[in-house]
């Protein structure tokens, strides 16, 4: 343990320890995850188990960070979220996350009843602000289950991520047919004034043109989106894995996105940070954005910015006061802008032409001289 974490760690035991002092007649068990059972933090609140069932949610008090909670791809993890995820789905309740800006105002709103359980890390402990609320707790908790977490967050990031079947990134290259939908991207993407094959090259790196796929977070279809984000853009459960209504929510998203970064005025600059928000989330962004900017980098330059995305992982920038939403796994982010980039260079030698039907579609280049026309 280096020494300043050292020292938050004995301020917030001493800090348990004067509260617990205080009023001695309202102590309750700390759950840690070796397994002691210690006072804790007294409360005020009188919002018993029973409260909690009938108001159908917990309130789980945390601060940001790897290990307590943060946000992926809509999904909320860190190791004592997924314990308290756990506890709430126990108690036949929904989960609400409430984040602090430092464990001091954690331990406060419990303290004074606006949460019923809470997690610091360190000392990396789960508390009950309420009697009832606490023996269920104590009951129920299990020391192994902190590294059972660890192992099933682990997992999902390493085994089926996205269930998916992989096809080619060109279904035939020397007739410059990218995929099957070709003509979905060429209708839908001038929705976002893209190109359509930047979206199709966005399209393979969310799903290698499945329209079955489905990731471990919950996203569907070819263009992987979320059940929440598809019910904002009115795409029902029942066609989120149909073609035509997933790219055209697709696309409609790309133009929210593209103006809510209306700030960026150079064009391609914009569309690499709409890339990072659909695949990591606007707020992400914003905060990498802030840094640079704090830092006196140019806060519009996808360059610069991207630089301090991969800060947010580390908690020094993470918890500054600029960043509003907190931890970030912010590497796989950054590879999936350079993906689609990459890709997107390759797709570049694909023509189209007006179908019969008057809709665009690709044309079969004519033979060239040279051995290979298409950018590998």
């Amino acid at each position: 343990m280096c020494p300043i974490v050292r020292k938050i760690y004995i301020l917030v035991v001493l800090l348990l320890v004067l509260l617990t002092s205080c009023k001695e007649k309202q102590q309750g068990p700390v759950i840690a995850p070796w397994g002691a059972v210690t006072d804790s933090v007294p409360s005020d609140s009188t919002f018993s188990i029973g409260d909690v069932q009938a108001n159908g949610e917990l309130i789980f008090l945390t601060i940001s960070g790897p290990e307590t909670y943060y946000d992926y791809h809509g999904r909320g993890l860190g190791v004592q979220y997924l314990i308290a995820e756990k506890f709430a789905q126990h108690l036949g309740v929904g989960l609400r996350v409430e984040i602090c800006k430092d464990s001091a105002e954690v331990v406060n709103r419990l303290k004074n009843g606006r949460g019923d359980v809470m997690a610091l890390t360190p000392p990396n402990v789960i508390l009950a602000s309420e009697k009832s609320l606490k023996e269920e707790l104590r009951k129920w908790y299990r020391p192994e289950m902190i590294d059972e977490a660890r192992k099933e967050e682990k997992l999902m990031f390493t085994v089926n991520r996205v269930k998916r079947h992989v096809y080619s990134p060109f279904l035939n290259r020397s007739a410059g047919l990218i995929s099957k939908y070709d003509a979905l991207f060429q209708k839908y993407a001038p929705v976002a004034r893209w190109d359509w094959r930047l979206m199709a090259a966005q399209c393979y790196q969310e799903s290698c043109f499945d329209p079955q796929a489905r990731s471990w977070a919950g996203a569907r279809g070819l263009m992987q989106i979320m059940p929440n984000t598809a019910a904002h853009l009115g795409l029902s459960m029942a066609q989120i894995h149909e073609p035509e209504p997933n790219i055209s929510a697709g696309a409609k998203y790309l133009q929210e996105l593209m103006s809510m970064f209306g700030d960026i005025p150079n064009f391609q600059e914009r569309q690499n940070f709409v890339l990072a928000a659909y695949n990591g989330g606007p707020g992400h962004v914003r905060d990498a954005m802030a840094l640079a900017q704090k830092h006196g980098e140019d806060a519009k330059s996808w360059s610069s910015v991207s630089r301090y995305l991969a800060l947010l992982s580390n908690p020094e920038y993470y918890r500054d006061p600029v960043v509003k939403n907190g931890y970030m796994r912010s590497s796989e982010t950054i590879d999936y802008v350079e993906r689609i980039r990459s890709r997107y260079a390759q797709y570049g030698g694909v023509p189209m032409r007006r179908s019969h039907s008057g809709g665009a579609s690709p044309v079969a280049p004519r033979k060239a001289k040279k051995k290979y026309r298409y950018h590998v």
